[in-house]
């Protein structure tokens, strides 16, 4: 399920986003209303937990007003509706993202632990794979975490040009990696079957229904003779195969563009 950010009314979302003009609980009056202990930043989180635990699919102004003891048209009185919650909630927890790297001049080694954070970030909060990068929120969050992505980039002495694509690559690239682990770990659940169970129930079979595999897919079959499975590290013995080879192609990958990068900054220097 793919949810597109920015649907609600847009002065509306950005002052909300930017807390501009926008009072944190209402003034009180007498009569019907909001009870005390509500306010914006309350309905935020009580929404990320939610959508945390149980996914996208579950979030809704009623789910989130029930963890709060309230109900949905209480929440109304501080949040226009579902579509402002969400670019909220997607903003707020970019919160999260340090950006203390430090500025040596190691732009590699403060890039790499920018991948690395994010892949976590991104594994605690994997409901915001589903939001599409196609309209950012525009919230102050996110642009706190791409300045930092930026500010790292630019000690590798590119230009602004080579820059910005940099950034689409290495945001993709997390994501996508991200998104292959978090399906990885909610295979298991969602069908029942562990991944070794699943793997060797079809791999076995193959050679009974293409007992000509090797013929017709000769690069593949050479490959897999050639290579051998990825050894355990400490502690890694619990995690599922899926989510193990998952993580290695994120670790390989990262490294390749990072060369890539390297080669990028030589090419300058050399210029």
């Amino acid at each position: 399920m793919v949810v597109f950010a920015g649907q609600g009314d847009a002065r509306r979302s950005m002052s909300l986003l930017w807390r501009a003009g926008q009072p944190e609980q209402p003034a009180r009056r007498p009569g019907p209303g909001p009870r005390p202990g509500l306010s914006v930043d309350a309905i935020v989180t009580a929404a990320i937990v939610l959508a945390d635990a149980e996914g996208m699919a579950a979030l809704s102004m009623r789910a989130v007003g029930e963890r709060l003891g309230r109900t949905a048209m209480a929440l109304y009185t501080y949040v226009p509706g579902k579509s402002e919650l969400l670019d909220l909630m997607y903003d707020q927890v970019h919160a999260e993202l340090p950006a203390d790297y430090p500025e040596d001049g190691d732009w590699r080694a403060g890039l790499t632990a920018w991948a690395r954070d994010g892949l976590e970030f991104h594994l605690r909060h994997p409901w915001v794979l589903q939001v599409s990068q196609a309209r950012p929120v525009l919230g102050p969050h996110e642009y706190a975490g791409m300045d930092t992505l930026v500010r790292l980039l630019r000690t590798t002495g590119l230009d602004a040009r080579q820059l910005r694509r940099l950034i689409g690559t290495l945001s993709h690239f997390v994501r996508g990696c991200a998104g292959t682990v978090a399906e990885a770990r909610q295979a298991a659940t969602a069908t029942g079957e562990p991944d070794e169970q699943w793997w060797f129930a079809r791999s076995a079979l193959l050679a009974e229904v293409a007992p000509d595999f090797a013929g017709r897919y000769p690069s593949l079959a050479a490959l897999e003779g050639e290579s051998a499975p990825g050894e355990f590290t400490p502690g890694e013995e619990s995690v599922p195969y899926l989510e193990r080879e998952a993580r290695a192609t994120f670790e390989a990958g990262l490294g390749v563009l990072l060369d890539g990068i390297a080669a990028a900054v030589a090419r300058t220097t050399e210029g």
